[in-house]
């Protein structure tokens, strides 16, 4: 294992009026940080996840120590358990507007107070796995001008998120990074049933590429697990910064 700089990684709690609660967040800054600099923000729902398991930051830390990506911050947005996530990530969640005015109203400005950041769609991405990649891509949906990048590890796919992809008109603004496993043919789902993602996923590549979004896609020898979106990350931030 090489030795490289290491970024910190900082707890902050901001209080969000849209969802009436304090929001947890996990803020990773590179090693070489600086106010001098300006930052590409990556914002992570199931923020806990990715930097436990996904090991974001680790993975960060080694590519900018190669200058193999640009100068980035990342902000994990943990959930609190599974109802909660469900509830804020899920098109059908009763908090899922909430969320995404939660990101776009709320900790948009509070990260371009707190941080020397790109103050512009193309400086900031929203990234997610499964459910979390679903939140991710209905948020950019609803604010292109805000939310430019876009890495999508096997979101889930349902009608609504189908329809507000075919409604989005502004395909030029949002450049999006898309996997899902060939194996994740029957992915059991928070409510306890098993859903096909690959179809879906399938049938949502086809209609990106029909819209003509920049676009990478990839399907990778795998299953809905972390096993594969940890090795995959490093990829998605090299091809994305």
């Amino acid at each position: 294992m090489m030795d490289y700089p290491r970024g910190s990684i900082q707890d902050i709690a901001i209080e969000s009026k849209e969802l009436g609660e304090e929001v947890e967040l996990l803020i990773y800054l590179p090693a070489s940080f600086s106010p001098l600099y300006k930052y590409t923000v990556v914002i992570a729902q199931d923020g806990k996840d990715y930097f436990q398991l996904g090991r974001v930051g680790r993975i960060a830390d080694e590519l900018l120590k190669d200058k193999e990506i640009e100068n980035i911050i990342i902000v994990g947005v943990p959930y609190k358990n599974v109802k909660d996530r469900w509830k804020k990530y899920h098109p059908d969640g009763e908090q899922h507007n909430a969320y995404i005015r939660f990101l776009a109203h709320e900790l948009v400005p509070y990260l371009d107070r707190e941080f020397p950041t790109y103050q512009m769609g193309m400086g900031r991405a929203l990234m997610g796995d499964s459910l979390a990649a679903t939140v991710s891509l209905m948020a950019a949906l609803q604010y292109p001008n805000t939310f430019g990048r876009l890495i999508l590890q096997s979101p889930y796919v349902d009608t609504s998120v189908t329809e507000a992809v075919q409604e989005f008109t502004q395909a030029h603004l949002l450049n999006i990074y898309h996997v899902i496993g060939k194996g994740e043919t029957s992915v059991k789902t928070t409510g306890g049933e098993e859903k096909d993602f690959l179809t879906p996923n399938r049938e949502l590549s086809s209609l990106f590429k029909q819209k003509q979004f920049p676009y990478f896609y990839d399907e990778f020898d795998g299953n809905h697990t972390w096993t594969y979106w940890q090795p995959d990350l490093k990829r998605a931030l090299k091809s994305m910064f």
